[in-house]
């Protein structure tokens, strides 16, 4: 996907680039008298939008692969919550990985096969991301709504099923570049991500606005059973109350960080093609992968499971002041 952006700016950039070297002799004489190669001078044809994405991936990469290393090396931490958790910082990883591996695949290795492989782990990697947050949305709907039963077995059993479910569709997903599905033998029918199709665009984009409105009715539905639970505890259980306000205050920042991140680009791919200009997919791609930036912070660090092993893990102790309440069903 973000292969084909990048190959494409970087070929504007070979074309801005291509001064003859008489004039580019005759700009030195006007600016400095001493000899200077034309070469030394030439400008890099490398996008610094590609750097961008580059950098963002390597800070993606870092982050999830924290959160991973914690969730394998705590045995505590098994929970279904935990679960998703670590689900979604391996789709980030693989998604920060993938920007990597982009970069590298546009100026050293760039032929057919390794775009469509580039395009195929991204594709299958953000799909991931996305779609394992629709399932911590359904898991914290749950952990509401059947509140008595979420901690059994079968809830466990049901995220593993989630799980599985999440990784073949998207497995699926980034294969289908691979299948065929691209548009390299008909570049008219490109989409703003070149190789993918306009149709197939259109069809991840309103996919995407699917899973966007079932997590708002989700989180709608989240909301009315937690603000009657605070009114039925308020007065025996303040702790409770204040538990469950700032669960459904964290839910609405998840939710608002993931359309301001995503909702450009989904709407973007279903309005434009590959006539329009570069510069307006790379400005919403950039924000789309920062989603991948902000996960960890909002679903792992934020834990107080996980900065408990977290401070363990770097200095062997655990601060004073910190506390580590029991975890109740409406935590979000």
């Amino acid at each position: 996907m973000i292969h084909s952006l990048a190959a494409a700016m970087s070929n504007q950039l070979q074309n801005t680039s291509s001064l003859s070297t008489a004039d580019t002799w005759n700009l030195l004489d006007v600016r400095n008298s001493s000899p200077v190669r034309t070469a030394e001078l030439r400008p890099l044809s490398v996008s610094p939008w590609d750097i961008a994405l580059c950098v963002t991936g390597t800070l993606i990469s870092c982050e999830n692969a924290i959160v991973i290393a914690i969730l394998f090396y705590t045995p505590t931490l098994r929970a279904p919550m935990f679960i998703l958790i670590g689900s979604l910082a391996f789709a980030d990883l693989l998604a920060g990985l993938s920007l990597i591996l982009n970069f590298v695949f546009i100026y050293m290795l760039n032929s057919e096969f390794v775009t469509l492989i580039s395009v195929g782990l991204l594709i299958a990697a953000f799909s991931a991301s996305v779609l394992n947050i629709l399932a911590i949305t359904v898991d914290r709907y749950l952990s509401l709504y059947n509140a008595l039963t979420y901690h059994t077995e079968r809830m466990v059993t049901f995220t593993y099923v989630m799980v599985v479910l999440i990784w073949l569709v998207c497995i699926i997903l980034g294969l289908l570049p691979v299948l065929g599905w691209n548009c390299l033998r008909d570049e008219a029918s490109c989409s703003i991500c070149r190789p993918v199709t306009k149709n197939n665009a259109v069809v991840l984009a309103v996919t995407f606005l699917l899973v966007f409105a079932l997590m708002m009715q989700l989180y709608l539905q989240i909301c009315k059973i937690a603000f009657r639970h605070a009114q039925q505890i308020a007065v025996q259980h303040q702790f409770m109350a204040i538990s469950t306000t700032k669960g459904v205050s964290t839910l609405s920042v998840i939710l608002c960080t993931f359309a301001a991140c995503w909702m450009p680009f989904a709407m973007y791919s279903i309005v434009a093609d590959s006539s329009y200009p570069m510069i307006y997919t790379y400005a919403t791609v950039l924000p789309a992968t920062c989603n991948s930036v902000i996960n960890p912070i909002i679903y792992a660090y934020r834990n107080p499971d996980i900065q408990k092993s977290l401070w363990l893990a770097c200095c062997g102790c655990v601060p004073s002041n910190f506390s580590l309440r029991p975890r109740t069903s409406s935590d979000v």
